[in-house]
């Protein structure tokens, strides 16, 4: 850690956040073994809560922990995001609203407000659908916008099977 958390790899990162192995495993090889287990750290991250709390050396409050991490993350993204003068492209765009919605289990359309200045205002999902699908209602987006008092729209559409599309 004398370098910063940037150069370890998943495996030390989540080590870090366990804390400690189980009887015959280390820290390290516990959280190589979960990585592994789980296709890596962002599946780990996402996975069920029974399917986590099911391995060994993770327990109700590891978990709780692992989730409050996950949230002060997306808190933090938020925040920087509202804070910033001007969303200054689609990557960026694209980074915040993928963050807003990976833990999504089923279709969702959300919406980006805007002021004059393309500065955030807020972000909604206004409609959820099934595996594959979301109905979207203009009427209530328009309506939204509206309500923010938004002079611009970033819509989005998100899927389990999918990436981010923006709109």
């Amino acid at each position: 850690m004398q370098r910063g958390a940037a150069v370890l790899s998943d495996a030390e990162l989540l080590a870090v956040l366990l804390g400690s192995g189980v009887a015959g495993r280390n820290v390290l090889d516990l959280a190589r073994g979960l990585l592994v287990r789980f296709g890596g750290l962002r599946q780990f991250l996402e996975a069920d809560r029974e399917a986590v709390l099911c391995e060994p050396g993770i327990g109700v409050v590891k978990y709780a922990q692992l989730q409050a991490l996950l949230e002060i993350g997306r808190r933090y993204l938020d925040a920087s995001i509202e804070r910033a003068a001007v969303l200054d492209g689609p990557w960026a765009v694209r980074r915040y609203l993928k963050a807003m919605l990976r833990h999504e289990a089923s279709e969702v359309f959300g919406c980006l407000f805007l002021d004059t200045k393309h500065r955030p205002l807020a972000f909604e999902v206004l409609f959820r659908g099934t595996i594959d699908r979301a109905s979207v209602y203009p009427r209530e987006v328009v309506r939204r916008a509206l309500q923010h008092n938004a002079a611009a729209l970033i819509l989005t559409g998100y899927g389990v099977n999918s990436s981010v599309s923006l709109g």
